[in-house]
């Protein structure tokens, strides 16, 4: 998929867990893995903006996009 998700960067420089954001953002730790493992499907505006909130940043720190080539290699 061209979109990819950058929650674990964001996690190491905020020195958080993903336990901690789960709870935090109010999803569930399984939910938070399969966005952050780029397996998502979608993802709402609500848990984005809540995930900006928490870990005080864009919506671009968290997902960017590549190129089909890119995220095939």
């Amino acid at each position: 998929m061209p979109i990819a998700v950058d929650i674990d960067v964001m996690l190491a420089r905020r020195k958080m867990s993903v336990g901690e954001l789960a709870d935090r953002v109010g999803i569930t730790p399984a939910n938070l893995a399969v966005l952050k493992n780029g397996r998502a499907k979608a993802v709402r505006f609500a848990t984005l903006a809540a995930l900006c909130e928490v870990l005080e940043c864009q919506p671009g720190d968290l997902l960017r996009w590549e190129t089909e080539d890119a995220a095939d290699g």
